[in-house]
């Protein structure tokens, strides 16, 4: 992303508003949510990680797969994100990952504890995906896209709200 921003000559609050330009219309019908915040991005940084929803964004801007950032994964790897209009943001689907999730660990005979050792995360992790309101991390995100061996393109949809 810091390439990405010094290439556009941005600075990282430049950077977040490029980012939340990209659903104008959907800002405008939502005049209640925040803008995305350059700490938001440069704390990415520091943390390593960030929520699978901010993922989603900072994506976008790149115009690149969560797949694309996989160790050794090819960058044409699984189909793209689909096209999307100001007026649409990409959002997991959360709740469709989490049927996923749980119907292939029943599949698998697989206790929460056990699918939590295999994913490196806490059984809470998992099972509060189902009731996650906003997000949860990417990383973790991407070991179930990766464990259920589907592209992340299946759990993305555009939201209008």
């Amino acid at each position: 992303m810091d390439t990405q921003r010094i290439a556009r000559g941005l600075s990282w609050a430049g950077a977040a508003k490029e980012m939340w330009q990209m659903y104008a219309e959907l800002n405008r019908s939502r005049p209640n949510d925040h803008p995305l915040s350059p700490s938001t991005i440069i704390s990415m940084s520091r943390r390593g990680n960030t929520t699978c929803q901010h993922a989603l964004i900072f994506l976008q801007w790149l115009r690149r797969r969560p797949e694309s950032f996989l160790p050794g994964a090819s960058t044409t790897l699984g189909r793209p994100l689909r096209p999307f209009g100001s007026d649409r943001r990409p959002r997991w689907h959360l709740r469709r990952l989490y049927e996923a999730l749980n119907g292939r660990r029943l599949e698998l005979h697989m206790s929460w504890p056990e699918l939590a050792r295999v994913l490196g995360c806490t059984p809470n992790q998992l099972t509060g995906i189902r009731t996650a309101r906003y997000a949860t991390n990417m990383k973790l995100t991407m070991r179930i896209v990766q464990w259920l061996d589907r592209p992340s393109i299946d759990f993305i949809y555009l939201a209008r709200w």
